[in-house]
């Protein structure tokens, strides 16, 4: 399976080449966890978890990395206006963190670090800047000075010719263009945790932590690192900047970057109105394999406008690959042949990792799930299976799941000896052309939740919210 992937450094599409054959180490930019995360980073993290899913399937050992920043200017101002410790306010959202990806079946990574736990590492890293005599120091704090490498924009495509001279900025997020020397140690402020150190009192600038990070956990040079395109710069400039200045190695090899979500065609706001956490989309009583599917249907080098049309139709087509699901569960292996050529199933797994191979492209990928989809389901109509072909079909639907994410379990209801009961009753009805019989009966399981769907192979039943 070949990977090819757009490296933002490069600018282009790439072959995919480990730094050391089977093995990936990637870092990707997680949450600053001082709120709950909105569907915008979820798409990016989602992305991620496709990532790695489809790195893994290449027959790649994968280890990741995703940063909790739980120190920075966000989580400071929730902390003091709470009147609670950093720690037990970040406590909170980390947890809800987790709780979000759990719930959109995102597979745990090898390392989630907290900055805080980093301290000593950073103040370690900011030591070898100092000794290269990339840094300066003013005012209790310490700056990377930008005119000191070279390279600097190489990344973003800023250019470092219009940096003012003793330009800087204390903020960790600031506006694009905006070049200026920025910081890697604040002085300690009222009101703010700090750390005592040889270079003062302070706490850590948000662009030093996942360099640290990164390093400590995968090494001074890694194959991927991931996030949203908002990061570009000043983020991910800065972090080749220092890494690479204190290291004299290449940080990373391929950068990954994921575009952004709109909603209805909107710039995701507060004050507009059209601003969704998963909890929001949940209390409205929305799918979350459907949301993780409208989530990653796009290719995550392009914009996913989020729509509640978007979200019915993800729940459309969820349902529709539980259906086919549980048809193939209960269906008997046909004699002989059967009505799909047992050639199909790998046919889809070449057109499916093509796909995947080709940039991620998983809407491609999903196109090819549903024309498989379409090839069983009329397979089942007809003639059936041959038990070589079922396992076949079987096999490259778990290969699929395994990446996607977004299979139903299919759940077996025949232990509720009542419904059983009256699903025969309407045979025996049907049998005898009672049709009037078995319509009631049929509407008697409608109305209490009960969709009975009759097949070649015998009357399956489901509940509603069930897939």
């Amino acid at each position: 399976m070949e990977l090819f992937f757009t490296n933002t450094a490069a600018r282009t599409a790439e072959r995919f080449t480990p730094l050391q054959p089977g093995e990936v180490r990637m870092y990707t930019c997680g949450p600053t966890v001082y709120n709950y995360v909105h569907i915008g980073n979820l798409r990016t993290f989602l992305f991620e978890d496709v990532l790695r899913r489809t790195l893994k399937v290449a027959g790649f050992q994968v280890r990741q990395v995703m940063n909790l920043t739980d120190i920075d200017d966000k989580t400071i101002r929730g902390a003091n206006a709470e009147g609670v410790s950093l720690r037990a306010y970040t406590d909170r959202y980390i947890a809800a963190f987790f709780e979000d990806i759990d719930t959109l079946r995102c597979e745990r990574v090898e390392y989630y670090p907290r900055a805080t736990d980093f301290i000593p590492q950073m103040v370690e890293l900011i030591a070898r800047l100092k000794e290269k005599g990339y840094t300066y120091e003013l005012e209790g704090s310490t700056y990377f000075r930008i005119a000191a490498f070279p390279d600097y924009g190489k990344l973003s495509g800023v250019d470092p010719s219009q940096i003012k001279p003793g330009a800087r900025v204390d903020a960790d997020e600031y506006e694009k263009e905006d070049v200026r020397d920025f910081v890697l140690w604040k002085a300690a402020r009222p009101g703010e945790p700090y750390w005592d150190t040889p270079f003062g009192p302070g706490r850590p600038g948000w662009h030093l932590e996942c360099s640290t990070m990164a390093i400590a956990l995968l090494g001074e040079s890694i194959d991927i690192h991931a996030g949203g395109v908002d990061l570009i710069f000043p983020h991910h400039e800065n972090e080749i900047a220092q890494s690479e200045a204190a290291t004299g190695k290449p940080f990373v090899k391929y950068w990954l970057h994921s575009e952004h979500l709109v909603v209805e065609g909107q710039k995701m706001a507060k004050s507009a109105g059209n601003f969704f956490t998963l909890r929001d989309l949940l209390e409205r009583g929305h799918d979350p394999l459907a949301i993780r599917y409208l989530l990653i249907s796009v290719p995550y080098r392009q914009k996913l406008n989020f729509t509640f049309d978007a979200l019915h139709a993800a729940e459309a087509a969820v349902s529709r690959i539980g259906n086919t699901l549980r048809r193939l569960h209960y269906a008997p292996a046909a004699g002989g042949e059967g009505d799909l050529p047992v050639s199909a199933a790998s046919e889809f797994v070449a057109e499916f990792e093509k796909a995947l191979g080709d940039d991620l492209n998983t809407a491609r990928a999903l196109a090819a799930l549903h024309t498989f989809l379409t090839k069983v389901n009329q397979a089942l109509d007809a003639g059936g299976l041959s038990a070589e072909a079922m396992s076949a079909t079987k096999a490259a639907l778990r290969l699929a799941n395994g990446v996607l994410g977004v299979f139903p379990e299919v759940t077996t209801e025949e232990t509720d000896a009542e419904v059983e009961a009256l699903i025969q009753k309407r045979a025996e009805a049907r049998a005898r052309r009672d049709f009037a019989t078995a319509d009631a009966i049929r509407k008697q399981l409608a109305d209490r939740g009960i969709i009975l769907e009759d097949t070649p192979s015998g009357t399956l039943w489901r509940r509603v919210g069930k897939s």
